[in-house]
């Protein structure tokens, strides 16, 4: 069994990526307000929001409990519309040694999808792969777009 993966998940969203890009690389502060019962609060931790090397610490629910991590921004590429991000503290590294998330907004025609990519490296065989992580990236992802966007 790898102790090394790759996950993805593509959703359609009704509004324009753009948008989406935005909230996820400079305004993830207002994500709690937007899907409240998964996610209760983002604050940043060190650098300036929006830019690479930023740290935000998250509280969000998952899987019924309460849950902590620290993500980093590793880059942004405005024209693609992707934000990098590093699990750097928290939870789930607990399970996975790293877990690097990728958010891609792409536009196909009238049609804007998401792309959540996750490559992480597990502990050890028996940790399962994140697919429940990336279903709670899905919910999130379709919170954001009912409540919001």
């Amino acid at each position: 069994m790898a102790l090394s993966g790759k996950r993805v998940a593509q959703i359609e969203i009704k509004p324009k990526g753009d948008v989406f890009h935005k909230l996820w690389k400079a305004n993830p502060h207002h994500i709690p307000n937007l899907s409240p019962t998964l996610v209760q609060n983002c604050q940043l931790h060190e650098g300036e929001i929006g830019t690479v090397g930023c740290v935000l610490h998250w509280n969000y629910l998952y899987e019924g409990k309460d849950c902590v991590a620290k993500t980093r921004i590793l880059a942004i590429d405005d024209e693609k519309k992707l934000t990098t991000y590093q699990v750097v503290e928290g939870d789930f590294l607990k399970l996975y040694k790293n877990i690097y998330m990728y958010c891609h907004v792409d536009t196909k025609g009238p049609n804007h999808v998401v792309t959540w990519t996750f490559e992480y490296e597990k502990l050890s065989p028996d940790v399962p792969d994140p697919d429940a992580l990336l279903d709670f990236y899905k919910r999130l992802t379709k919170d954001i777009e009912t409540k919001h966007l």
